[in-house]
């Protein structure tokens, strides 16, 4: 066994990945405070060829040398917004015509390993570190998902919960991608 180089990788460049087909879903996130997570969800957002990224409320944009540090150029090839409140985000996938699904634990949440997404685009927003999903986004969510957990911690890290998501995503759609 050996470690492939990055030649061998057969990566594409910023250019053919702005131009490749995308899967069909979108990450909202809703006042993350950590730089270092906003970075690392733009690199999984490119690591999965997710449309698009909305920042939402305290969340900091590109460019930014904190952000820079965790995404290593990602915020140079996912497609991102920034809107001043979440619920602007929202609306907006709403109107995109998104299947807005809250990754959240709520008294209807539906554990991910059965969650069907369905056929229409979805928007998966993430909530703030400490405080999760705003209240007034709960309204506006067509489900609600969580990731069964079992030790004495109540939520995954941040950065870590898109990426077990958006993998939960791309193996029920067949790693299909738009375009």
């Amino acid at each position: 066994m050996r470690k492939r180089s990055l030649g061998e990788l057969n990566r594409i460049g910023t250019v053919e990945f702005k131009a490749s087909g995308k899967l069909r879903v979108r990450i909202i996130l809703d006042n993350i405070r950590s730089l270092h997570n906003i970075g690392s969800v733009f690199r999984t957002a490119d690591a999965f060829l997710v449309e698009a990224v909305s920042l939402c409320g305290i969340c900091a944009t590109p460019p930014n040398k904190e952000i820079h540090k965790t995404a290593l150029g990602a915020t140079e090839s996912v497609a991102w917004s920034y809107f001043p409140d979440t619920v602007q985000g929202v609306m907006k996938a709403k109107e995109e015509g998104c299947r807005i699904v809250l990754v959240e634990q709520t008294d209807s949440s539906v554990d991910i390993a059965t969650f069907d997404y369905g056929d229409a685009p979805v928007a998966l927003v993430f909530g703030n570190e400490v405080n999760g999903v705003s209240e007034s986004v709960l309204p506006l969510a067509d489900d609600a998902v969580e990731i069964p957990q079992f030790g004495t911690k109540h939520s995954f890290n941040i950065s870590v919960t898109v990426g077990i998501v958006l993998y939960d995503f791309l193996l029920k759609h067949g790693r299909s991608i738009n375009g």
